[in-house]
């Protein structure tokens, strides 16, 4: 499996947010943005039957595995199973799940009050002061729970020097990933998952119809972001997206270098949200002013490109399909080949679910069968340094009838929202 990263809520609202606090507002805007209404008053939280049922699944996954206990360092995971979320410091708080016990936890004693706030599943909590050793309180609950030696899973974000102290703590146990446990929860979507993703996109793509229709000549890439944070956080959710202009639209990610919007620029913008925890990933691509040939050219490139890259995605088939189908096109149009650019330097797309990037990457080389609950996103870049850059993302999900959209793809560069 891939190791995810959480992309939309690090480069995506980061850059969104420092754009928001800028003056500038389009009048259009502003009169469109003052009719926005929250989204989100029907959201359905994800519950704590759902997550107690995730913690029977990880437990009967831990004993396929011969895996006695898995170790969680704050961050999604130990949301998705716990319903905690707790930012991470140097002092640890930790859940940990064995495979036949209810959920511990550990934390500094200050905090325990604080945490008991949050708990909704298991009441276990073991402190320690500030002079002393998580590891030993660590090392005690596996010795409560008789684990003399076996097996400790470490999911895929735990920091190195808790993995470090546990295991000088209990040096008779042997420390492995957690992936065949944390990965196969995560990657299958529950419809309740499945419906605050869709909630997400929906927001997005409505932020996005908002701030486009306020692009003014003139205007920076930063205000265009702007603008798009604005009109998520009216439409209730945090979320936000890069932008780029020109030639800039070559970088799949974006520059830094300022730029100013002028008639003929291709326009990129590439962002999401997260509703409950979980998340939307959207780019759209369009030309301010007429589109030249060579742009419509390209575009519709890319948009043959992304619907191979769906109709690919077939159960039961490998991940990689996806991005094979999607670069044929691609470079059977005398780009590339591989990832060579002009082209498409990146893999075709990628996992998506509480972090903006998840395991389940469309990618050469990844056989993962397809399976209902998963959900990708399908974004073929067509990278041209020196002149532009079209991307179309979006993301989708697998059913037992095959692959669905979460939002219906651009309809031509002149109607980039369908």
């Amino acid at each position: 499996m891939t190791t995810r990263r959480n992309f939309i809520r690090t480069s995506v609202t980061s850059i969104a947010t420092a754009s928001a606090i800028t003056s500038y507002a389009a009048p259009a805007f502003s009169s469109t943005l003052d009719q926005l209404k929250p989204m989100t008053d029907d959201v359905k939280p994800i519950t704590v039957e759902e997550r107690k049922a995730r913690i029977a699944k990880a437990q009967k996954l831990m004993t396929e595995n011969k895996i006695d206990a898995i170790y969680l360092d704050g961050g999604t995971s130990m949301k998705y199973f716990t319903g905690v979320e707790w930012g991470n410091s140097e002092r640890m708080m930790a859940a940990i799940i064995s495979a036949k016990g209810e959920v511990k936890y550990v934390a500094p004693h200050f905090e325990e009050a604080r945490l008991r706030e949050l708990i909704t599943i298991g009441h276990d909590v073991r402190v320690w002061e500030e002079h002393e050793s998580p590891y030993k309180v660590v090392a005690g609950i596996f010795s409560d729970w008789g684990i003399k030696s076996g097996k400790i899973g470490m999911e895929e974000r735990v920091r190195f020097f808790l993995f470090d102290g546990i295991r000088k703590e209990a040096p008779r146990l042997e420390y492995l990933s957690a992936d065949p446990v944390t990965v196969q929860c995560r990657l299958f979507k529950s419809p309740a998952e499945l419906a605050l993703m869709q909630k997400a996109n929906d927001i997005t793509l409505e932020a996005y119809k908002t701030a486009y229709a306020s692009i003014e000549e003139g205007m920076t890439q930063g205000d265009l972001s702007g603008l798009i944070a604005r009109a998520h956080s009216k439409l209730g959710a945090r979320g936000g997206a890069f932008v780029s202009f020109g030639e800039y639209t070559a970088f799949p990610h974006g520059s830094s270098t300022p730029q100013k919007l002028k008639k003929g620029d291709v326009i990129l913008m590439d962002g999401g949200c997260s509703v409950e925890g979980y998340g939307s990933d959207i780019t759209r691509t369009f030309v301010f002013g007429e589109p030249s040939k060579r742009q419509r050219e390209i575009w519709d490139l890319e948009k043959a490109a992304q619907a191979a890259g769906f109709t690919a995605a077939k159960l039961n088939d490998p991940c990689e399909n996806v991005d094979i189908a999607a670069r044929k096109v691609i470079t059977d149009a005398g780009f590339g080949p591989g990832y060579k650019v002009p082209g498409l330097p990146h893999r075709t797309g990628h996992g998506i679910g509480m972090d903006g990037h998840e395991w389940g990457n469309m990618v050469l080389g990844n056989k993962q069968p397809l399976k209902p609950g998963m959900c990708f996103s399908i974004e073929p870049t067509i990278s041209i340094y020196g002149e532009f850059g079209i991307r179309l993302e979006d993301c989708a999900y697998m059913t037992e009838s095959g692959a669905k959209w979460f939002t219906q793809p651009s309809e031509s560069i002149d109607k980039p929202f369908s």
